[in-house]
């Protein structure tokens, strides 16, 4: 079962899903921001994936120069699906985390190392012991110089890998942004709400170098 859950499904095959979104009826838990796409000029978006999405989107909270973040599903198929159907592993979407920064204050290359500090990003179709499409890792971009960036620190992180003799192979997946669906409200800033609750990441101990 496992390890079919790790084979992408193809839009042939994925499930229909349906027109009605899933929208944010909250604002954030933490900081009060709006989560939906009413944010300020400045600010720009980016999308990662590093497998469960509640501790992932905790990392970003916690740092100066995030507005806002928000969790929900991308990078598949089925239009609007639910948390369920996603665990299915029949909509292509993986579990992400939709981060909305102020460059002024925050710089990109802060995300992208805590990005690559805080996971796994060899281990493909799963993050830990979570297994499944829905845990594989990614980055999502909104503009060209976030992709330009984001793709550049894969490389350095590649061989940041390799100098430790880690021979692993960084399976990431890299480009422009399609689709972001909302996951349901309960899912929103879950640790925050639930401060006992799982929190599965782990990282590989490589810090990403300067660059």
């Amino acid at each position: 079962m496992s390890e079919k859950k790790q084979i992408m499904v193809s839009p042939e095959a994925a499930l229909i899903g349906r027109a009605t979104p899933i929208l944010p009826s909250q604002p954030h838990a933490v900081n009060g921001t709006p989560i939906n796409d009413n944010k300020p000029q400045e600010v720009e978006e980016i999308i990662v994936g590093m497998g469960c999405f509640w501790g992932a989107e905790r990392l970003f909270w916690q740092l100066d120069g995030v507005y806002s973040t928000s969790v929900g599903y991308s990078g598949g198929f089925t239009p609007n699906p639910t948390y369920e159907e996603v665990c299915t592993g029949k909509t292509g979407h993986t579990e992400v985390v939709r981060v909305l920064f102020a460059p002024a204050q925050i710089a990109l290359q802060q995300l992208l190392c805590r990005f690559w500090e805080s996971h796994n990003p060899t281990q493909g179709m799963q993050q830990g012991n979570d297994v499944g499409t829905q845990y594989r890792s990614v980055i999502y971009t909104t503009t060209q110089s976030q992709l330009e960036q984001a793709l550049q620190s894969r490389g350095h992180y590649q061989e940041a890998l390799k100098q430790q003799k880690i021979p692993h192979v960084i399976t990431t997946e890299i480009e422009p942004a399609g689709n972001y669906y909302f996951a349901e409200d309960y899912h929103q800033q879950y640790l925050a709400k639930n401060p006992g609750g799982y929190c599965g990441l782990g990282g590989t101990g490589v810090c990403l170098p300067p660059q």
